[in-house]
């Protein structure tokens, strides 16, 4: 087998339906358009959602819903998560080795949610009011 003898298999390609090429065609005159209306004539389409003239669906139901573009590149952790770490210092790189965050993550948040009971540095990453009075009430620091 070469590759100049390569051929499609048998009935998996068709001839290109050529319409309007007479009465032999089987889609002669008309070409399979029908007779008069707005789809009979060239260029006679409209775009897609067009309902002649009344208002259409995506403009006749309310706005609703936001999806933050910015949510993708935030991250949280919890208290539990830096306690199942077991790592003194604490930084983004860490949490992105360990699997806590998204590569893609530009800001880490710690929230607090669970409960820490080893020593704990952060550096660089933010943490909310009640996570930082956890981590510093167990001997920890924020930075």
């Amino acid at each position: 087998m070469e590759l100049n003898s390569l051929k499609p298999g048998s009935g998996s390609k068709r001839a290109k339906r050529r319409v309007g090429r007479g009465i032999g065609s089987g889609l002669g005159k008309t070409a399979g358009r029908g007779h008069k209306g707005q789809k009979s004539r060239a260029g006679g389409y409209h775009k897609v959602g067009f309902e002649g003239g009344q208002m259409p669906l995506q403009r006749r139901l309310p706005k609703r819903g936001f999806k933050s573009t910015t949510a993708k590149y935030n991250a949280e952790v919890t208290l539990a998560d830096l306690e199942r770490l077991g790592a003194a210092e604490v930084d983004m790189l860490a949490l992105k080795t360990a699997g806590l965050v998204p590569h893609r993550a530009k800001n880490v948040k710690v929230i607090l949610a669970g409960a820490i009971t080893t020593k704990v540095a952060l550096k660089g990453v933010l943490a909310t009011a009640g996570a930082k009075a956890a981590i510093e009430a167990a001997g920890g620091s924020v930075a």
